[in-house]
């Protein structure tokens, strides 16, 4: 089997910080999602992956190489403009050829990886397999209407009266097959290649699509307020480490991981959390649900259930952040200087709290 990740979509839901970042980079829990997802992959055993890339393609090239650092042969496929999934499909066939492959967006985060999804669809005879999870507000997905037998038999983009409450997470399987439902298709209102018509195409043309029902946590990483829940899941799975050092004046918990070359001084850091390489943690509090990348500092400043990029610094600020994203190369800090003011310089579609 082959893999083929999808990392060609702009982020604008996730602006500002995608203004300068791809958004399949944006970090949770220190590591990047499109990185997660090739480890995802690579631990069901898939050695050869596909990544197709648009606008950030450079970037996403520089970030991820050649796949040698996950033991992976890593192929670019360049998408001229977002087409639709299917037609990301359609222009992977080069590489894809006869192989069965799994799909899988870039910006999606799963609970427990896809091994068991693997297994299930290489020991059977389907065509394709589609990854579905409850939801509560089925109406805001793609939503898919099952038949007695289990198989998947329609497909319903954002329902007014979903026919079920299962919603397609964003991960599916198809062998050779997809590839004749890719070219047969139109494209939809919105001048895309659906994945969803493809799938539809499929079951009304006789071939076998079966769910795949995930009973962990899925999130997709599309929005601020996403990222911060991803962020939450993934902290509250991992197995903290200190790898860097910690003085004793300050005291940190078990769920809580300190990176290569970062310092923690006079401080407290509740976990879960985790501090970056040659970050610099000095009389400060560091509250649970915080993710701090590499090289950066904090100062007299407290911190919790937030996710602070790299290169930044926060320092002197005499009220608790949370619930906060701040980018890459950020300074927040606060002056003295009367007469009292906010003072900011803010890029398109930011968002502030003031207190």
């Amino acid at each position: 089997m082959k893999g083929l990740i999808l990392s060609g979509g702009k982020g604008t839901r996730l602006k500002p910080f995608t203004f300068t970042r791809a958004k399949q980079l944006m970090p949770v829990a220190n590591k990047p999602v499109l990185f997660r997802v090739i480890e995802a992959i690579r631990d069901a055993s898939i050695g050869e992956i596909g990544i197709v890339i648009g606008d950030t393609g450079e970037e996403i090239r520089q970030a991820v190489g050649n796949g040698k650092r996950w033991g992976v042969d890593i192929t670019y496929i360049p998408q001229d403009a977002p087409k639709g999934l299917a037609h990301a499909v359609k222009i992977s066939q080069d590489f894809l050829g006869d192989d069965r492959f799994v799909m899988f967006l870039a910006d999606n985060v799963i609970q427990g990886g896809i091994n068991s999804l693997i297994r299930q669809f290489a020991d059977s005879d389907w065509n394709s397999q589609i990854v579905l999870t409850e939801v509560e507000e089925p109406q805001h997905y793609g939503v898919a209407e099952l038949d007695d037998q289990g198989r998947i038999v329609r497909l319903v983009e954002k329902p007014r009266v979903p026919p079920s409450k299962l919603a397609l997470v964003g991960i599916y399987m198809f062998d050779p097959y997809v590839f004749e439902a890719v070219n047969s298709i139109q494209p939809s209102w919105r001048g895309e290649l659906e994945i969803t018509d493809a799938i539809q195409w499929l079951v009304e043309h006789g071939h076998r699509v079966y769910p795949y029902i995930h009973r962990g946590w899925w999130i997709d990483t599309g929005k601020s307020t996403d990222m911060l829940q991803a962020n939450d899941r993934v902290l509250a799975e991992l197995a903290h480490q200190v790898d860097g050092y910690v003085d004793r004046d300050s005291k940190i918990d078990h769920l809580v991981t300190v990176e290569r070359g970062a310092e923690i001084i006079n401080s407290v850091v509740r976990g879960p959390a985790i501090i970056g390489e040659d970050c610099r943690i000095v009389n400060s509090y560091v509250g649970p649900f915080t993710s701090i990348f590499h090289h950066t500092v904090i100062e007299n400043s407290e911190i919790e259930h937030s996710i602070v990029l790299d290169h930044s610094r926060i320092y002197d600020v005499p009220s608790r952040i949370q619930d906060s994203i701040i980018g890459r190369e950020v300074e927040v800090t606060y002056s003295p200087i009367k007469p009292k003011a906010y003072k900011m310089a803010l890029g398109d579609n930011s968002k502030v709290g003031l207190l």
